[in-house]
């Protein structure tokens, strides 16, 4: 029988009379294929003497033992932890992982999702906060259902509301409401908060639920008091800065996450406020730094590394309840070093 180098699996699809997809799956045995048609292309591909891409066919099997992660930042220790746990579940399952970083920008985050879909990865893992908008959601929703709808299976680390996916949330606002409480029970009544963007749903849970405790406390945290800059150590270094300048009132600083809190730190330091003599300063997450800062950080402990790990496990368990299902993980307040009551100077506030 004579070569024909250049038949395609199109060029069998159509002398089969069946679909592209149909001919794939007959040749490549993924799944089953109706015994008839399965024939129908295996005698097509015969006549025509199609020899499948070897490299092409190992990709596309490979592609079912591959998960996306998409998260928003690898280089933040908090995301790395958090990776860290997918990975041992996924190499526990023989998976392999592709991790993309998105640096915070919605429109990537749809782009990578899109793109993994393409490639046919069996899971696709959402890792950090999702975005208070509202053309996000829809556009993001869009890519995710029919990859659902194919098989495919999501995940997601903390809130993103307009998703019917299986999550593993973190108790932000239940915990930012916990380290309010101690703040308050050590004697503070003047507080600062530094933020990352408030369109981070992440965000607005963590400042919400400080803020709704102080108030029930009898406490008020004006807009005046927040400084909202990046999710970065730069980002908190710049807005602990801009509180300084401004005239620090507050006994007390909130950051809403351990790296913004590194970043005001080393802002306090360089104005020559001593923490926690001068001024408290608390953060969360409890990524592992922290614990080695001088002071040693005062923050709201995520078990980061089983956040990646359940996400991981839901995402790769067979569920057959259309309802998605979701996982609260809670923090626990850590009360160190960088936090004291207030200082003499502040007392009568």
């Amino acid at each position: 029988m004579d070569s024909h180098p250049h038949v395609t699996l199109e060029d069998v699809a159509r002398a089969a009379e069946v679909s592209l997809a149909t001919a794939s799956r007959a040749l490549n045995g993924t799944t089953k294929v109706r015994p008839d048609l399965h024939e129908r292309v295996l005698a097509a591909a015969e006549k025509l003497a199609y020899t499948p891409n070897a490299h092409a066919q190992a990709l596309a099997g490979a592609s079912h033992r591959t998960v996306g992660v998409i998260c928003h930042d690898v280089s933040d220790p908090y995301f790395a932890a958090i990776a860290r746990g997918v990975m041992r579940v996924a190499d526990e399952n023989e998976l392999l992982v592709m991790l993309a970083s998105t640096f915070r920008d919605p429109q990537k985050e749809i782009a990578y999702v899109s793109t993994l879909r393409a490639q046919r990865t069996s899971a696709i893992l959402l890792v950090g906060s999702g975005f208070e908008d509202r053309s996000w959601e829809r556009a993001l929703a869009a890519e995710i259902e029919p990859y659902r709808r194919g098989g495919g299976r999501v995940a997601v680390v903390s809130r993103h509301r307009g998703l019917r996916v299986d999550s593993v949330q973190p108790a932000n606002r239940e915990g930012a409401a916990r380290l309010a409480e101690e703040l308050l029970s050590l004697g503070h009544r003047r507080f600062a908060v530094l933020t990352g963007p408030r369109q981070l749903t992440t965000v607005v849970d963590r400042l919400e639920g400080f803020r709704e405790t102080l108030a029930e406390a009898g406490v008020r945290l004006a807009e005046r008091d927040i400084v909202e800059s990046a999710f970065t150590r730069d980002g908190g270094h710049a807005a602990m800065s801009e509180l300084i300048s401004r005239g620090l009132e507050a006994t007390c600083v909130f950051a809403v996450t351990d790296v913004m809190a590194i970043g005001a730190l080393t802002a306090a330091r360089e104005a020559g406020i001593a923490v926690p003599e001068q001024l408290s300063l608390a953060g969360f997450d409890d990524i592992p730094v922290v614990r080695d800062l001088t002071p040693a950080l005062t923050t709201v402990a995520l078990p980061l590394e089983d956040l990646g790990a359940r996400a991981m496990e839901l995402a790769i368990r067979d569920s057959r309840s259309s309802r998605s299902r979701v996982l609260r993980i809670e923090g626990e307040v850590r009360l160190r070093a960088s936090v004291s009551r207030p200082a003499d100077r502040w007392a009568g506030y």
